[in-house]
């Protein structure tokens, strides 16, 4: 994508874009960022299929399961707190953070948006002025503009400390994410290495590797079939039941399972499949 792509997406992005109608803004930056049209009428693919469910699916409880607060009491009420992170406080501004009273490790997020996280594996060494600058950028943030996923819209911007989560004999956690159509998981995204550069594996629900690749991401050749597949499997059925598509995340911590985030527009609906034909045999598997 060439710099003026870029920018142009870049001020597209921008609230002050907010009077231009959804289905219209869409068709213009699906076309900016995939080189393709929209076809938001009979839409076939998965990409335009998730561009047609920001417009048409619109229910109150998905704003409920994006804000990354309101989502824990909403995920645990259908699986069990038990699979739930747990949280250490909850802030509506940074200078609202007693760092003095924080464990030694933790991870700040904001509630409303996606990117807006920052990790502390040592508060000795933590950059209390760096982690301010990100958080409070994303706090100014509405998500919902830039590639207009309705659920984030309404969500009132805050901050959110949770819990840092780690195995006992292995430092960074893979991230298991169920790709649900209809209340059914089909597809299995794995997310690996993510410190050292990030890792894209897909499987189906048997967990048989598939031919994807998605966003440029290398596979990761090396990895087996979690124990916990079958419980994750299930808690992902609960927690999609009736949705036309929503993806699940999951991790396994100390052979636990535990919910990451619910999303209904995996890279908002703009991503590049390889091969090609994936975005198809995808969008078949949603019915709208």
């Amino acid at each position: 994508m060439d710099n003026v792509k870029r920018l142009f997406l870049h001020v597209m992005g921008k609230k002050f874009f907010g009077f231009v109608p959804d289905d219209i803004y869409l068709k213009y930056r699906y076309y900016l960022r995939t080189g393709k049209n929209l076809n938001l009428k009979t839409p076939k693919t998965f990409n335009e299929k998730l561009q047609w469910l920001k417009i048409n699916d619109r229910k109150e409880e998905y704003v409920k399961m994006v804000d990354k607060n309101e989502a824990k009491e909403y995920v645990a009420k259908i699986i069990g707190k038990e699979h739930i992170i747990p949280t250490i406080g909850i802030y509506n501004n940074f200078d609202d953070i007693d760092f003095d009273k924080l464990p030694e490790q933790f991870v700040i997020k904001c509630t409303h948006d996606s990117g807006g996280v920052v990790i502390c594996k040592d508060k000795n060494s933590f950059d209390i002025a760096s982690a301010r600058k990100r958080i409070n950028k994303s706090l100014k943030k509405n998500y919902y503009y830039g590639n207009r996923e309705w659920p984030y819209k309404n969500i009132k911007p805050r901050i959110i400390i949770e819990k840092y989560m780690v195995n006992k004999n292995d430092n960074e956690l893979t991230d298991y994410k169920f790709f649900n159509f209809n209340g059914e998981p089909k597809i299995i995204l794995v997310c690996t290495n993510r410190s050292i550069g990030l890792r894209e594996t897909w499987f189906d629900e048997k967990f048989r590797k598939l031919d994807i690749v998605e966003g440029g991401h290398l596979n990761d050749t090396d990895i087996k079939t979690p124990e916990k597949l079958g419980e994750m499997i299930k808690l992902s059925r609960a927690l999609s039941k009736n949705i036309p598509f929503v993806r699940t995340d999951f991790y396994v911590v100390n052979n636990k399972v535990y919910f990451g985030e619910i999303t209904f527009f995996p890279a908002s609906g703009f991503e590049k499949f390889v091969p090609e034909e994936w975005d198809g045999k995808l969008g078949e598997l949603i019915s709208l």
